[in-house]
């Protein structure tokens, strides 16, 4: 009976623009030349020279909190700061998507402190983590199918001990439905 009452909202972003993108038949090297006067561009595409192009950004209402204070996995498998961003692109009568999540590693670990960068630590055993590691990915994995995981910690600095972690549990649910991969921004900054 109270349901008239509540207002369905989201937590995040959205975004929609229309584009047009301009072609021509010179090429960019003629473009810089002083000596080539300036052309007007034309659009290849007369029929729909315009793509609508969208950006929604949903954040979760579970576990969600201040940076260093809400960190991992909980024990229904929900991880900190949890963000799906969907880029949405329409163009002649076809939309595509590209999704993208983002959030915490998804075992139990945490950041104790306020200072600049506090040392993470691991708050549950290996074995502790299966189970809660399962039910996040058993959820994506039913929303989205496959997944590709990209671990952003860093590799051989303080949050080794999280990247590590993180790595075992993926071996240890050894599904052929994600794809993991490392990428250490200190290492190509």
């Amino acid at each position: 009976e109270v349901d008239f009452w509540i207002i369905p909202i989201i937590q995040g972003f959205v975004q929609i623009e229309e584009l047009v993108v301009n072609y021509s038949e010179s090429s960019d090297d003629d473009k810089s030349s002083p000596e080539t006067p300036p052309q007007e561009s034309t659009c290849v595409d007369d029929v729909h020279p315009t793509f609508l192009v969208a950006l929604i950004s949903r954040r979760s209402r579970h576990r969600a909190g201040m940076r260093y204070k809400r960190r991992g996995v909980d024990k229904n498998g929900n991880v900190a700061n949890y963000v799906e961003t969907e880029q949405l692109i329409h163009v002649h009568n076809h939309t595509l998507s590209f999704i993208q999540t983002r959030g915490s590693v998804p075992v139990f670990w945490s950041q104790v402190g306020y200072r600049y960068n506090p040392r993470p630590r691991l708050d549950k055993s290996e074995n502790e983590t299966v189970s809660c590691f399962r039910a996040h990915f058993e959820e994506q994995l039913k929303n989205y199918r496959k997944q590709v995981i990209i671990n952003l910690v860093d590799q051989t600095g303080r949050e080794k001990i999280i990247g590590d972690a993180y790595l075992k549990q993926v071996l240890l649910y050894n599904n052929a439905n994600l794809t993991y991969v490392s990428f250490d921004f200190h290492e190509h900054w």
